[in-house]
């Protein structure tokens, strides 16, 4: 018997509602509540802008939780001291594996109410951006190496109200992108090939956050793969502040004593 849920299973759209669009710059979108009749628009920009406010924050990868206790590994994660969470959506066309689609982000969504970060690494997100912002999540993050007009896409993810962010692999240098940070709230050079976890730690991004920081200086920077112990304050150092985090955590026995020790290693 077919599962019923809210959302069709991906890729299939589904229904579409009416979201407000927010007439803002990027930055000025999480650096002050923004009201429309006197009442806050947005809780995604409420929970951006969580993300901005602080030094530094673990984001746990749930694709390396175990998803037949999701609920239990969230609130162990919470307990933990979690500040938020990254998922990831594949469509094993633009990365060779299938992942998950709407159902598991409004799962998700439902257990908590801590920022969820979505990072896309699939073919066409103009197709299912409005999709996955109305399924719960806060950010959402597109690669530049699509196939669609990166620059619309991200226009697309601004009218939806949530945070919009650009995804770089390794092998993308930083000026190729460069023009189409202003449009962008977060930044996210990959430290491995996308798709695949478990991979070595590529020092590559280290330059494009130095390079980011450097130049947007209020761009939230966000790093992804091979995050542990060992690399994690060469990224801080370059400039990171969002640290996605997969075995390093979920490979552990105890989350809390993780999450310590990651923290411990950028002196925080």
């Amino acid at each position: 018997m077919e599962r019923k849920t809210g959302y069709p299973p991906f890729p299939p759209p589904g229904s579409i509602r009416i979201l407000l669009a927010i007439a803002c710059t990027p930055l000025a979108f999480l650096r002050r509540p923004i009201k429309i009749g006197g009442m806050d628009v947005s809780r995604q920009a409420e929970a951006v802008q969580k993300l901005r406010d602080e030094q530094a924050i673990i984001l746990p990868s749930l694709l390396q939780c175990d998803f037949g206790n999701l609920q239990r590994e969230i609130h162990s994660l919470e307990e933990a001291g979690v500040r938020g969470f990254h998922l990831d959506v594949m469509d094993g066309h633009f990365v060779p594996n299938l992942t998950y689609g709407m159902p598991i982000v409004e799962g998700v969504r439902k257990l908590t109410s801590l920022p969820i970060d979505v990072h896309l690494m699939i073919s066409e997100p103009a197709k299912y951006v409005r999709q996955f912002a109305d399924a719960g999540a806060d950010s959402l993050t597109v690669h530049a190496e699509i196939e669609q007009d990166t620059s619309e896409v991200l226009k697309m993810i601004r009218q939806l109200g949530v945070g919009v962010g650009l995804a770089i692999n390794p092998a993308t240098s930083f000026e190729s992108v460069e023009s189409l940070l202003p449009l962008c709230d977060l930044l996210l050079p990959m430290s491995v090939n996308a798709g695949f976890g478990g991979q070595q730690f590529n020092p590559v991004a280290l330059e494009k956050l130095r390079q980011a920081r450097h130049n947007f200086p209020d761009l939230l920077l966000e790093v992804d793969g091979g995050v542990n112990i060992g690399t994690i304050a060469d990224c801080y150092s370059a400039g990171a502040t969002l640290f996605v985090v997969g075995s390093a955590i979920f490979g552990q026995d105890d989350y809390r004593q993780a999450l310590e020790g990651l923290t411990a290693a950028i002196g925080l």
